[in-house]
């Protein structure tokens, strides 16, 4: 989670820790992908897109991604963010599972 600037917590790693790959592309809607400040800088913090993303290809990795029958909740997520980061409501993300490895190679 982030702390009151933005910021995030160190990862069960430790402080940082390496990219893993850039194989998965963030070319749709739902794609989980962690947050960092620069190659191999990755912390605990992560977001989820909202649209396909292709700036981000190769500067952050995809480690995940919403299941298809859950994309309404994605969409009722961004109805109450805003441009800035900003939720008009407490928003809690709980009981999320982990993408199977053959998933990540597509």
């Amino acid at each position: 989670t982030a702390q009151g600037g933005g910021g995030a917590p160190d990862s069960i790693f430790g402080g940082t820790f390496e990219d893993e790959d850039f194989r998965v592309r963030h070319n749709q809607a739902g794609r989980l992908s962690m947050a960092n400040y620069g190659p191999n800088t990755n912390k605990a913090q992560f977001f989820i897109t909202f649209k396909p993303t292709p700036h981000l290809n190769g500067k952050h990795v995809v480690f995940g991604q919403v299941e298809q029958g859950s994309l309404s909740v994605l969409r009722k997520l961004e109805a109450v963010g805003s441009r800035p980061g900003r939720t008009s409501k407490l928003v809690r993300i709980s009981d999320c599972g982990q993408m199977p490895q053959s998933e990540k190679e597509n």
